[in-house]
């Protein structure tokens, strides 16, 4: 039903087709270059890869990632470094510190002992929500579907010491 949802709006729609084959890139990329420190940012026209590899080698991943992807290896779109995963823990986890602190009809203001409270009880909330992340991923954040997504062109430049690629894509 949320894919559904989200799938009425182009933006979000393109936007999590593009997430899903950035992770499904980098997940390549990390298979033939195990260590290469690599990141990735999407929107709804492609994704910038952040890593110092060649333009070739960044296209024939996208390509291999975008062939697997629509072969069914819809894991490839679930990566465990995701922005997506830290967000949902400590959404998670702030929500109920601020609860703790401030849910109550109270309108005292909360002593030292109750940030003390409400931070012990925020830890464990963050490390047992973190399995939530990966589903987050799965269900909102990307798309492993790509349907008619291409991509159109890698175009690589150099920025300070490091290469920034933007992959191009469209429906």
């Amino acid at each position: 039903m949320t894919d559904k949802l989200l799938d009425q709006l182009p933006f979000l729609n393109n936007t999590r087709r593009n997430h899903a084959l950035e992770h499904a890139t980098l997940k390549v990329l990390e298979e033939c270059y195990p260590g290469t420190k690599m990141a990735g940012v999407s929107n709804p026209k492609g994704f910038f890869l952040f890593a110092d590899l060649p333009t070739e080698v960044v296209t024939d991943a996208v390509l291999k990632a975008q062939k697997r992807l629509a072969a069914g290896e819809a894991g490839l779109a679930i990566h465990p470094h995701c922005g997506t995963n830290v967000v949902t823990s400590s959404l998670l986890a702030a929500a109920s510190a601020w609860l703790l602190l401030y849910g109550s009809s109270s309108t005292r203001k909360p002593k030292w002992y109750n940030y003390l409270f409400a931070i012990s009880f925020a830890i464990p909330v963050y490390i047992f929500s973190e399995p939530l992340g990966p589903k987050v991923q799965k269900m909102v954040t990307t798309k492993a579907d790509l349907g008619d997504l291409a991509v159109k062109l890698v175009e690589s430049n150099g920025y300070g010491k490091s290469l920034v690629h933007f992959i191009h894509t469209e429906n």
